[in-house]
């Protein structure tokens, strides 16, 4: 499946999980609503008509008293208008399912109707014992009858309303806690979708910049976690990476076996060429004039300055092809580092630089390095540290123990580095803005041999720089050293491991 294919499936589960809740709130609205309409349709309308037939039912109360008392003519035509109107609210009452209420108000119905007539006839006839007995013991027992029925026409309707209203409430409440936990669930769901989406991107996202930082550094061989068989857009930018690297290791080869060749072959002639200059100094081919031995001079010092170049750039080549040599032995650090510190103490007279050597008493009696090679180091470091301080400046060489290793610590008062530019002083022929300051030019290579020389022991070289303050390199090496296979730095690792040369 193709990344984009992945990402639209995912969005569409989570909008589908998100509007699960919203489906449910909207059910509950809905049965909510029907609810309503119920109570508007039933219950509401019941009492609506319970009440005109109570209205009803006392103008029939009130029209049967002025028959017997009012001898009220228009009394009779009332009652029975009434009697009308309560007949049709008796069949409004069943279509609100008061069927009970209805049964006794038409029951009631009946008896007004039969006994009625035989009233009027007696309250015209004057006859007021017998109006006065079908009132009292027929019709008003009727009435009372039917406005029983009535009141309890209401309670039923009471109850109804409100066993309706309680069982909204409660299908309501239960609607939100179900809608309240599925929103609950759909978003842990949700966040767990989108937890695996990022994951089954950023993983390999971070995978490759990690190769593309490795390759960038020089590990050509860095190998991807996922593969080229992917069948999404990792899957093609794993075979464009893998190809990539092959292309930059081999083109890394070949220049790194052109410069090696390069510079094994300058070496013969560069050689000649000394030879030749030293036999014409000293006048094997003729007389030479003080002008010509000027010259002859002049240009011995440069043919040595290139005899210099070519030996550093096949060291380099050497020590990046793997073939680096190491002659690993045991011998006393702190004789080696006497020798250097009488050395630098005549730059430091020449030059008017104080110059301090410090070593730690817990310094180890022996170390199993490659004495020339670490004195090579150490000779640079101390050389760029001269180079670079002015004259009443200081300069420093700190040794001391750090568990099973040795810390060696070169610092000066000099120009230092901007940060900008630490990541790419470590790089073959990279000089900082700093050479201005310089007392002598260099070549941009003594650095980089320095580094391969301290991996190759199996330590780390690091640096800390301020411009118009200073540099202070710092060397961890195992008291043991072992032969270590060739590492390039990454750029990221660089800021911590260079120096100004």
């Amino acid at each position: 499946m193709t990344l984009r294919a992945r990402l639209a499936l995912g969005f569409l589960a989570i909008a589908v999980l998100l509007l699960m809740p919203l489906a449910i709130a909207m059910q509950a609205l809905s049965e909510l609503g029907a609810t309503t309409r119920a109570l508007q349709d039933r219950d509401v309308a019941a009492s609506l008509r319970l009440s005109q037939v109570r209205s009803h039912l006392e103008e029939l109360t009130n029209a049967e008293k002025a028959i017997l008392f009012a001898d009220d003519t228009g009394a009779v035509s009332w009652l029975y208008g009434e009697l009308d109107s309560l007949g049709t609210q008796s069949d409004s009452l069943r279509e609100v399912e008061l069927v009970q209420a209805a049964d006794m108000l038409d029951s009631m119905l009946n008896v007004v109707r039969r006994e009625a007539p035989v009233e009027i006839a007696a309250a015209a006839a004057q006859d007021i014992e017998t109006a006065d007995s079908i009132s009292l013991n027929l019709i008003v027992p009727a009435l009372r009858t039917a406005d029983a029925a009535i009141a309890r026409g209401e309670r039923e309707v009471a109850r109804r309303t409100s066993e309706a209203v309680i069982a909204s409430a409660s299908r309501a409440r239960d609607a939100r806690e179900t809608a309240m936990f599925a929103f609950a669930l759909a978003t842990v769901f949700a966040a767990g979708i989108a937890f695996a989406i990022t994951r089954s991107i950023s993983r390999p996202v971070k995978d490759l910049e990690t190769g593309m930082r490795a390759v960038a550094g020089g590990d050509f061989g860095h190998a991807l976690r996922f593969g080229p068989d992917r069948g999404d857009e990792f899957g093609r930018l794993s075979r464009s990476y893998a190809s990539m690297a092959r292309q930059l290791k081999e083109l890394d080869k070949m220049k790194a076996e052109f410069v090696s060749v390069a510079s094994h072959e300058l070496k013969t002639p560069i050689n000649v060429m000394i030879g030749y200059l030293q036999l014409m100094d000293e006048g094997v081919y003729g007389p030479v004039t003080p002008r010509q031995q000027e010259v002859l001079a002049t240009l011995g010092t440069q043919a040595e300055s290139l005899a210099r170049l070519a030996q550093q750039l096949l060291d380099v080549s050497r020590f990046e092809a793997g073939g680096g040599r190491l002659e690993l032995s045991r011998f006393a650090p702190a004789d080696v580092l006497r020798e250097l510190e009488e050395t630098f103490q005549v730059w430091s007279m020449q030059r008017s630089i104080s110059f301090e050597v410090e070593l730690s008493d817990s310094l180890p009696d022996t170390v199993f390095w490659d004495a020339d090679r670490m004195k090579e180091v150490v000779g640079n470091l101390l050389s760029n540290a001269f180079k670079f301080t002015p004259a009443g400046g200081r300069v420093g060489l700190r040794v001391d123990r750090s568990d099973d290793r040795v810390m060696l610590e070169v610092s000066d008062s000099g120009a230092g580095i901007p940060a900008s530019q630490l990541p790419h002083v470590f790089q073959k022929f990279y000089q900082a803005d700093n050479q201005a300051a310089a007392a002598i030019k260099g070549t941009g290579l003594g650095l980089a041999i320095a580094r391969e020389i301290v991996e190759a022991h199996g330590g780390e070289i690091m640096v800390e720089s301020t411009p118009g303050v200073g540099t202070v390199f710092t060397l961890f090496l195992p008291i043991e050293a072992r032969l270590q296979e060739r590492r390039r730095l990454t750029p990221e690792s660089s800021l911590a491991a260079v120096a100004h040369s």
